[in-house]
């Protein structure tokens, strides 16, 4: 190890311990044994340009480790994305760009949001097939516009849950060569001892997963950790885990090696001590040397040349292949190539009953006409999700340019490689499973939301109406579930129209993620429907007078009830409004003046009906309304009799709207 290494390596090890003590919050003991491996990956073999953190060739980095988040800001730091020690100095504290886990979009040089351990390494699963992808459908013989690697730095609780599991048997089948995960194996977590609760060979079970297993004894070995990243980067065929042995806290003789340096500021005397174990001024805080400066800015302009080469090889890629090069602007543009909205062809569908998940299958397909990086698949249920694109290819070890994904029985690590996908650029991911496995996917469903990921979840069997599958499988309480996740879209379409104006909104979006919850049963097609369901809620079926008698308003297959109680209402000389909302989301974000157009306070006669959890639509019925639905689980018969049992039913909805109309 030369001098100037040792001395970066400290430097890292030292702001990061000062950074937790000023906040008196976090965890010094991870940066200060993982600074090595870091140091070494980031100045002498991943490709990165300061400048441009944004770059599309470069490689992705994921702390997925990420309570270690001083060891990411330490780095960003010292390689210049625009962190300060003013900005290191205000770490955890209100409005700083160093937060307690690191955050996607709020500091530059943060690849993906990480907090849940293990859902960053499933996330760069997810980036490390969105570059394979995007290789075999643009790269030539003679130019390889598309070639960069996903590192992530894991810690033992990465390697205990189960996404992590998940997400690695996934990379092995698909042979994703271009993941390598460095493993800060230091055996502590913040109970103690891994072995009180965590005993296996962890190298076993990857080799098990057809990965590249190499072990590196000593964490301070710069040149044996540097052979392993080449040794890892030279296997295209198989993904590599980098064991590296370290000790947690390196370099605080009172705490390394022990829990106490894992979730804890070492403490003012412990600092000290480890300042004169590296051999730093005691009396300056968060120093760095004039010579680490120097170095960091050498290997900054390396960076940079690299981007350049880069810039000058597309511009000939595009020379030659202009036709790529065209469609290369398509599919890493955010906005759609196409208009949409006023395409006719796209919102006509044939009047027939029809499940809102065939529907959106009649979608995805006519989708991947216009937009040919649409990239997604099911957790193994395509055929029942309605969710497989034709003629575009299964994406597979043997062939990375498919655009289908088979993400198996892995619900929780499928959301989050899609999320990956969205990071990694130029790709519209969307994934899909059952709407009662939504529980499964809720941890990288909130993580879309809070990194602003425009991915596209697809949730069918939406109800009750699963039937004979019985309560197991019919969600009840998720569409509160998924409506309470702020910056969250979900859609519960009632026909072909709505389900068209779901993925359009879901397609569009730039920042928001969007559930599309579907029905297994078949729907009417109404008449009625139109675009208005980009709105969220809008009048359906319109009363007689000005201001109505009665309001009534469902979602989904429940705007049946709606629609044909109403009829039967009118009948009887109650003059109804017929309110279909596909969006609460979009519904509530209307102005003030298009809510009292379809909603007029003056009217307080209100029905509302869904097949699930009530409490969502207490805000619309208000103080003198009713909600129909369901606050218990269901139980297993024929959907219709399921439905008849509960009361999700036209006839019900007419007898509540008739005593919520006489009293």
């Amino acid at each position: 190890m030369g001098t100037i290494d040792t001395t970066t390596i400290n430097a890292i090890r030292l702001l990061s311990a000062e950074g937790v003590q000023k906040a008196n919050s976090g965890h010094p003991g991870l940066p200060m044994g993982a600074a090595p491996m870091a140091y070494e990956l980031w100045a002498k073999h991943m490709k990165h340009n300061p400048s441009d953190p944004n770059w599309i060739n470069r490689d992705r980095f994921i702390l997925s480790a990420g309570h270690g988040s001083m060891l990411l800001y330490s780095l960003l730091h010292l390689f210049g994305y625009g962190l300060t020690i003013d900005d290191l100095k205000a770490f955890r504290q209100w409005g700083s760009k160093t937060p307690g886990h690191p955050e996607y979009g709020h500091t530059v040089g943060v690849d993906t949001t990480t907090g849940p351990l293990g859902a960053g390494f499933a996330t760069g699963v997810g980036m490390a097939m969105a570059e394979a992808n995007l290789a075999a459908n643009f790269n030539k013989d003679d130019f390889k516009i598309v070639d960069h690697y996903t590192y992530a730095i894991v810690g033992d609780g990465c390697m205990m849950e189960g996404i992590t599991s998940e997400a690695a048997s996934l990379a092995g089948t698909l042979k994703l060569g271009k993941f390598i995960a460095l493993y800060d194996s230091n055996k502590i977590t913040i109970e103690g001892s891994t072995d009180i609760a965590f005993t296996e060979d962890v190298a076993k079970r990857f080799e098990a997963y057809g990965w590249q297993v190499i072990t590196v004894e000593d964490g301070n070995d710069l040149d044996a950790i540097g052979k392993a990243i080449e040794t890892a980067k030279g296997d295209l065929e198989r993904p590599s885990l980098i064991v590296v042995k370290t000790q947690i806290g390196y370099g605080c003789p009172a705490k390394q090696g022990k829990a106490s340096a894992h979730g804890e500021p070492l403490g003012v005397d412990n600092l000290a001590e480890t300042k004169k174990f590296f051999e730093f001024p005691l009396d300056q805080e968060f120093h760095v040397p004039e010579e680490v400066y120097s170095h960091m800015d050498t290997l900054k302009e390396q960076g940079k040349r690299e981007q350049e080469d880069w810039d000058s090889m597309f511009a000939e890629y595009a020379a030659k292949y202009s036709e790529l090069a065209d469609q290369w602007k398509i599919w890493t543009s955010k906005e759609l190539p196409v208009d949409l909205l006023n395409d006719e062809d796209y919102w006509t569908f044939d009047k027939k009953p029809n499940a809102t998940r065939a529907v959106s299958g009649q979608i995805i397909n006519r989708l991947t006409k216009y937009l040919p990086n649409m990239f997604g698949g099911a957790a193994d249920l395509a055929p029942s999700t309605k969710t497989y694109m034709t003629d575009r290819g299964d994406f597979s070890g043997d062939d990375y340019a498919g655009m289908n994904l088979h993400f198996g029985v892995r619900e929780l690590a499928m959301a989050a490689m899609a999320n990956g996908i969205a990071l990694h650029g130029a790709h519209k991911p969307f994934c899909a499973t059952f709407f009662v496995f939504s529980d499964y996917i809720k941890p990288s469903i909130r993580l879309s939301a809070l990194m602003n990921l425009p991915v596209t979840y697809v949730l069918t069997h939406d109800s009750i109406g699963v039937g004979e599958d019985g309560p197991t499988h019919q969600p009840i309480e998720q569409l509160a579930m998924l409506r309470s996740v702020p910056n969250m879209v979900t859609y519960r379409p009632a026909d072909a129209k709505e389900t068209a104006a779901a993925w359009y909104h879901a397609i569009s979006s730039k920042d928001t993620p969007t559930a599309l919850v579907l029905t297994r049963q078949n729907l009417p097609y109404y008449e009625e429907t139109s675009k208005d369901a980009l709105k969220g809620g809008y009048v359906l079926v319109d009363s007689e007078k000005d201001v109505p008698d009665m309001l009534l308003m469902a979602s989904g297959s429940e705007v049946e009830c709606v629609y044909e109680a109403a009829k039967k209402l009118k009948a009887d000389g109650i003059d109804v409004r017929v309110i279909s909302m596909p969006s609460m989301d979009i519904y509530d974000s209307q102005s003030a003046a298009y809510k009292e157009s379809v909603m007029p306070k003056a009217v307080r006669k209100r029905v509302a009906i869904e097949a699930g959890a009530t409490m969502g639509w207490y805000k619309y019925v208000g103080l003198d309304g009713e909600v129909i639905g369901l606050d218990h689980f269901g139980a297993s018969a024929p959907a219709a009799k399921v439905f008849e049992a509960f009361g999700i039913t036209a006839d019900h909805t007419y007898e509540i709207a008739k005593k919520v109309y006489e009293n």
